[in-house]
């Protein structure tokens, strides 16, 4: 299913199988993680403390993308819901935003550590680094005020304390850059406990981001 999505138990299915993927993954425990959808005007978004092997696609929380009255008769939508609100407002070109506790980018997240240019894929992920956005209290709307600062030229950033945040253009570019935040947080992290990691130069991910314009990391998966 590709963007731009409309509300539909098909897509509201493929945001249900995405939190088992992520499971599946191991870049999330349980249901501590979350997924959102941009659908029409309205953002889709799991709902709180349902497991995902027991969520329908009824359970799925619709919310107006303008910040009006949430629709009743639903669930109570994950406790996360403000984050994933300010992103879609934010990055209109975006269409899913997906949270996670990844344990090697909740690690470096506790050491409030940022992902810098040790490895080529960091500039899949925007820029030079992958920031850590600013400690606040889960659901406030402080972190999302940090989360969407750090985002402004990234699509993706770490959360001090507390986990990781992703982006896409699509629900499984979403998820597919949160296995690659969490493949570069391992190699990062495991790196330091061996020696110290050599940073690729301004020129050198110059040269990685011209080259990542033929390399179809803005397809549509």
């Amino acid at each position: 299913m590709k963007p731009p999505y409309q509300d539909s138990p098909g897509l509201r299915q493929t945001v249900i199988d995405a939190c088992l993927e992520m499971n599946a993954m191991g870049i999330n425990q349980g249901t501590s993680g979350n997924i959102s959808v941009r659908a029409g005007d309205m953002m889709l978004i799991t709902p709180s403390g349902v497991p995902y092997e027991k969520m329908t696609p009824k359970d799925l929380v619709k919310m107006p993308l303008d910040g009006s009255q949430l629709p009743d008769g639903q669930l109570k939508p994950s406790t996360e819901w403000p984050f994933h609100l300010a992103i879609l407002q934010a990055k209109p070109a975006i269409n899913a935003v997906v949270h996670a506790h990844p344990v090697y980018c909740s690690a470096l997240a506790m050491n409030r550590q940022a992902i810098p240019a040790c490895h080529y894929m960091v500039a899949a992920f925007g820029g030079n680094d992958v920031p850590v956005a600013d400690y606040a209290l889960f659901g406030s709307r402080q972190l999302s005020d940090n989360i969407t600062r750090s985002l402004q030229n990234r699509s993706a950033c770490l959360m001090a304390n507390h986990g990781a945040v992703a982006t896409g253009e699509s629900l499984p570019r979403a998820l597919w850059r949160m296995g690659e935040l969490e493949a570069l947080a391992k190699g990062y992290a495991t790196s330091l406990t061996i020696g110290r990691p050599h940073i690729l130069t301004e020129t050198d991910m110059q040269e990685v981001t011209a080259a990542f314009a033929d390399y179809g990391l803005k397809d549509s998966r």
